[in-house]
């Protein structure tokens, strides 16, 4: 591993803390949705839906973020990011998930433009001022030298540890006994994460698109509900 890739690596893991001021902290994931409808109730649940979550949401997050880093080290002009946002929002059927992934994204953004100032962001900010999330993990880990795998590893791990905190505000699990949820995970988000990688120099059109039916009308019940009562997330 070279210099820039343990530079890269040390981006990760500031991308991938909760700390990390993108705003991730007020999103479930769709759990507060599946609580709400006694889908998700103890840490067996939990595991289920956080499985479910990984290989469709996180899967989906892992390919786009990996090409969006593949694009940044490639110091990738303005059409690629056009095409990487629009292919992405065509995997994304449900406004509220696309609304959702967009504000993380800004804030994700503002934050990594502050710590990893870089002409490549200004591109990518210029053709979509609110880039998803997926894409502004991907061009952060890229500018800062990490490699695809990494980017990828990095959101399918959000994908799973911002409902898993959510969980223990919503249902008062124990929080032990929650991450070692999220760590029994740790083998499929390699996997996944290593797939992503080796799709990450496919043309935006070609990329997986995995769906998760069910994650879009939670999204969309809880928009409904969330604009009529206050809810404790915004997703």
């Amino acid at each position: 591993m070279d210099v820039l890739e343990v530079t890269g690596a040390a981006a990760v893991l500031s991308l991938a803390d909760s700390r990390f001021p993108g705003g991730g902290h007020v999103h479930s994931g769709g759990l507060e949705e599946a609580v709400a409808r006694g889908l998700a109730t103890d840490e067996r649940q939990l595991a289920s839906f956080l499985y479910g979550r990984l290989r469709t949401a996180g899967e989906l997050a892992a390919v786009f973020a990996a090409a969006a880093t593949h694009a940044a080290r490639q110091r990738a002009d303005r059409k690629t990011w056009i095409e990487l946002d629009v292919e992405l929002d065509a995997r994304t059927p449900s406004p509220a998930q696309r609304e959702a992934s967009r504000a993380q994204g800004r804030g994700t953004a503002r934050a990594g433009r502050a710590a990893w100032p870089n002409p490549v962001l200004d591109d990518l900010l210029a053709v979509t001022p609110r880039p998803h999330h997926p894409v502004t993990v991907g061009a952060l880990v890229g500018i800062a030298g990490g490699t695809p795998r990494q980017a990828a590893l990095s959101v399918t791990y959000l994908s799973v540890s911002g409902p898993a905190s959510a969980a223990v505000r919503l249902l008062g699990l124990d929080p032990f006994g929650v991450n070692a949820v999220v760590v029994s995970l740790s083998p499929e988000m390699e996997r996944i994460a290593a797939e992503a990688a080796e799709q990450a120099e496919l043309p935006a059109t070609e990329l997986p698109a995995p769906n998760a039916p069910a994650l879009d009308l939670f999204a969309e019940a809880h928009d409904r509900i969330h604009r009529e009562e206050v809810r404790l997330f915004a997703s």
